[in-house]
């Protein structure tokens, strides 16, 4: 009897030991991908250039970044919408047609389904009486303006209205200044900024607002290694260093890839080591300043309360805004060549003189 009862508690034991081990496998296996992991070179082997690709957690982005059906192309005749309709201020080059083309499709892209042109438009359509006219009108300038002005990041993919706002009147990803952690441990004064786990940083406690200093002031410290020896000239700190980090592991999950997308591991710091796609980069984070400070943060008080912050400010633009997971937004499908009228002013070619009368035959 005390034999068979022995036998059962070693049984017990082990069966115990196998559940906390298998408790264990599984903690320390909890921060990893789950195989298959696909992997892709990015650079000379050895270099550790690799992006990694997830296939389930891709299937889950790319449902997110599908492109939209395109409306049929207008006519390029008659007559400019300003000389039809009233207090037409920024799409005046357009044809009706291709005014109304674009009303339709900003319909699609923004407004709430239950409420189309209403979203926007009192019954008299020339009014500015609703917000979201005189917002929307200032972001067709700005959509202009990126397609024009901001070619070293956009391309020839450019940007429509749908790149940011997916169907959303607001888009998913926008952000506000953050208004800090209380700090409750009692042992420091403050929290220097971080130290409190943030999604915008990853989950990590590297200081959680990145974007207040690097997308909305024209910093132009990000970096980490100083290009100057101490000890005067050296501004490059630790704090600097952490916060330059902040920003780039947003913009690891903004774009959906490591940091060998633009850098070289043998040098992070290094320009010529780096790929080209670090240029680009070096161009989306002043582009993303120039709309924040020059479009969106002048709009602060036409916005209702409800659509600001805590801190009274208005929802800004980091990478994540266009891109949302994916490297580039849409995966590099291109909506704007289906809608010229937002690449910039079109020039309609005047009509040719009429011919002159066929002189008479007559003698």
């Amino acid at each position: 009897m005390k034999s068979d009862t022995f036998s059962s508690t070693v049984q017990r034991a082990r069966e115990a030991g196998l559940v906390i081990a298998a408790f264990g496998m599984v903690c320390a296996i909890s921060g990893c991908e789950r195989p298959p992991v696909e992997s892709l070179q990015g650079g000379y082997r050895g270099l550790a250039m690799t992006t990694l690709i997830n296939p389930r957690s891709d299937a889950a982005i790319a449902a997110k970044n599908q492109v939209p059906a395109v409306i049929p192309a207008a006519s390029p005749d008659g007559p400019l919408a300003s000389t039809v309709y009233s207090n037409v201020r920024v799409l005046k080059d357009l044809n009706v047609a291709e005014f109304t083309r674009v009303m339709l499709a900003m319909t699609q892209w923004v407004a709430p389904p239950d409420q189309s042109c209403s979203y926007c438009h009192t019954s008299d359509m020339s009014s500015d009486d609703k917000y979201t006219k005189v917002v929307a009108r200032r972001m067709i300038q700005m959509v202009r303006h990126i397609n024009t002005h901001w070619k070293d990041h956009v391309g020839k993919t450019g940007v429509t209205c749908y790149t940011c706002h997916r169907g959303n009147v607001v888009p998913q990803q926008v952000w506000f200044t953050d208004p800090g952690r209380s700090n409750t441990s009692g042992f420091i004064a403050g929290n220097a900024g971080q130290n409190a786990p943030a999604k915008s940083v990853g989950i990590t406690s590297l200081p959680y607002d990145p974007f207040t200093h690097y997308l909305l002031t024209d910093d132009n410290t990000l970096r980490v290694i100083s290009n100057d020896a101490l000890p005067d000239g050296n501004r490059a700190s630790t704090k600097s260093a952490e916060e330059t980090y902040g920003l780039m592991i947003h913009i690891s999950e903004a774009l959906g890839v490591n940091c060998t997308y633009c850098h070289n591991t043998r040098s992070f710091a290094a320009w010529d080591a780096s790929t080209p796609k670090r240029t680009t980069a070096y161009y989306g984070i002043r582009m993303v300043r120039d709309i924040n400070t020059d479009y969106l943060v002048p709009l602060t008080p036409t916005f209702p309360a409800h659509r600001l912050g805590i801190l009274g400010d208005v929802g800004k633009v980091n990478c994540a805004t266009c891109h949302q997971g994916v490297f580039k937004p849409l995966y590099g499908e291109s909506i704007l060549k289906d809608y010229p009228e937002l690449a910039g002013e079109m020039h309609h070619e005047p009509p040719p003189p009429a011919p002159p009368p066929t002189a008479s035959l007559a003698h």
